[in-house]
């Protein structure tokens, strides 16, 4: 028998685009959802056609990746935009009764974009007015809603206390729903873990329109949305999140090296101290091919170590004179300042800022970029970072990202939650490639530069499997086609993302949603024998 949705798709194709049957797609919706609702003035306000003159700026509000910005990108048949949870659970209804896949959005970060594109027709579910936060200082906790950003949840917390934090990412926009359900991790990893590692409660719901929290959800979905994304399981609302202590005072630096002075034996050093070193230390380092300063005309690699370090500037000073004496650290090299402020430095804006700039969404603003993910567990040597820096050198523009592990994240067991890349691993890298110029020739281009670079650290990462982060999305290592519902599809990303932990969450998805209608390209897939 041919799935609800694959007829509709098939519908659609005959009729010319998904376009031409959009109005009566919408008026079904509509209808469904002010009969869910009962409240047909309130759905008016929430849902957007393609012909609603704010469509295009609410569909380009959140979408972070300019590769999915262009005319020829598929679009949503119907944007809906839930101000209360009651709206989420009519939309799944209702999108589940006309056999219309739903994609979720909760800030756009994804970098393949699979929460605002497709192949077959879709409604987009964006989550951005389901926002609160509410904080607990008593109890050290917070609710907060899917919809609210990083940046809001930092400047909410640091409202209520000046010695209380999250561990969660760096960049301020990044939407706290897929973060909190993909792991999430940021520069208090190695004292605290991943995000997913503080949650205490959720809200999600299901494909039969429920609303369940951890007691009702049971203990295998509530593992299984904390690190093996939300969008394969159902809608999640909210998280109660338990807060952690930060000092008053935390010391940054970021230091800069290029080949011409040393940088090399920087980087070599760096992978013996930076997964090993106190856990208080968080030193992220990014790796680049730029110009020399020395050379005209010559191409280099600068190394830049960006620090932050739970403690004081004389304890840190104290720390790397010991531990990493060739990096040269002084007093004038470090800046100590409140937590709250270090968010905002590490999100790249200037000592001294606001925090108030936590709360700027940053509307409708993308790059064209592309990212890739590695795990590293062999320290690389200096032979290997030589012939890198060549490689890299040559192929253009790609830089890494280096992420250290060790600490916290050594010490909570690989099937503790379905992110397993704990012990082991000494640091994660992140590629990461930028770009300005439009068109199909500068995408090549671009995306053909970081698989190249890929291909050439397949000697120095992690092996059986080659692992990856789901939150860092990479459509090249897999997709699972819709309707075809394979297991085998789904092992080939699956297996990376989740290691040994797959099984468990293809159990816990065929389970909670048999019929697969919370699916995307890289999304858990149902065992065949539940299908």
């Amino acid at each position: 028998m041919v799935p609800v949705h694959l007829l509709l798709v098939l519908l659609l194709q005959i009729s010319g685009s998904w376009a031409d049957s959009s109005d009566s797609v919408y008026d079904s919706f509509v209808q469904c959802l002010s009969k869910q609702t009962g409240k047909p003035e309130e759905v008016s306000k929430i849902v957007y056609a393609q012909s609603n003159a704010s469509f295009t700026s609410v569909l380009r509000a959140y979408i972070r990746n300019s590769r999915f910005n262009s005319s020829s990108t598929s679009k949503p048949l119907i944007i809906v935009t839930p101000t209360q949870e009651s709206h989420v659970q009519a939309a799944v209804i209702c999108s589940k009764s006309i056999g219309m896949q739903l994609k979720i959005r909760s800030g756009g970060h994804d970098y393949e974009g699979i929460s605002y594109i497709s192949d077959e027709p879709f409604i987009i579910l964006d989550m951005f007015n389901l926002r609160s936060i509410t904080v607990d200082i008593e109890e050290q906790s917070a609710w907060v809603e899917s919809g609210a950003i990083l940046g809001e949840l930092y400047y909410r917390i640091w409202e209520k206390s000046k010695v209380l934090g999250f561990p969660a990412g760096i960049c301020p926009t990044v939407g706290v729903g897929g973060h909190l359900s993909g792991g999430g991790y940021g520069n208090i990893l190695r004292k605290h873990g991943l995000s997913v590692d503080h949650v205490m409660d959720a809200k999600i719901v299901t494909a039969d329109g429920k609303i369940l929290d951890k007691d009702s959800m049971g203990e295998d979905l509530f593992w299984a949305i904390r690190g093996g994304g939300g969008g394969s399981f159902g809608v999640i609302l909210s998280y109660k999140i338990r807060l952690v202590p930060v000092p008053e005072t935390v010391t940054i630096f970021r230091v800069e090296r290029y080949l011409e002075d040393n940088a090399t034996d920087i980087v070599y050093k760096w992978q013996q101290v930076a997964p090993t070193t106190d856990d208080n230390l968080f030193m992220r380092m990014l790796i680049q091919p730029v110009n020399s300063k020395v050379k005209k005309g010559e191409r280099t690699i600068r190394a830049s170590i960006v620090a932050l370090f739970l403690g004081n500037a004389e304890e840190l000073l104290l720390l790397l004179g010991k531990e990493f004496p060739e990096l040269g650290l002084k007093k004038e090299n470090v800046t100590e300042m409140r937590w709250i402020d270090s968010v905002v430095w590490w999100a790249n804006y200037d000592i001294g800022t606001s925090p108030d700039v936590l709360l700027d969404r940053n509307l409708d603003s993308a790059n064209f970029l592309k990212r890739k993910s590695d795990y590293v567990q062999t320290p690389i040597s200096i032979d290997g970072l030589e012939w890198l820096w060549k490689k890299m050198i040559e192929i253009g523009k790609t830089g890494l990202v280096f992420n250290p592990y060790g600490g916290k994240m050594s010490e909570i067991p690989a099937s503790a939650t379905p992110f397993p890349h704990r012990a082991g691993n000494l640091f994660k890298i992140q590629y990461s490639v930028n770009w300005e110029e439009e068109g199909a020739e500068a995408d090549k281009n671009y995306t053909t530069q970081i698989r190249r670079l890929f291909s050439y650290m397949t000697p120095f990462v992690s092996k059986n499997p080659r692992s990856a982060y789901l939150n860092y999305r990479d459509l090249d290592i897999g997709t699972n086609h819709f309707g075809k519902n394979s297991l085998e599809e789904g092992e080939v990303y699956g297996v990376k993302y989740f290691n040994d932990n797959y099984d468990r969450l293809v159990k816990v998805k065929s389970a909670v949603d048999p019929d697969n209608f919370f699916r995307n390209e890289q999304s858990i897939p149902v065992h065949p024998s539940k299908a």
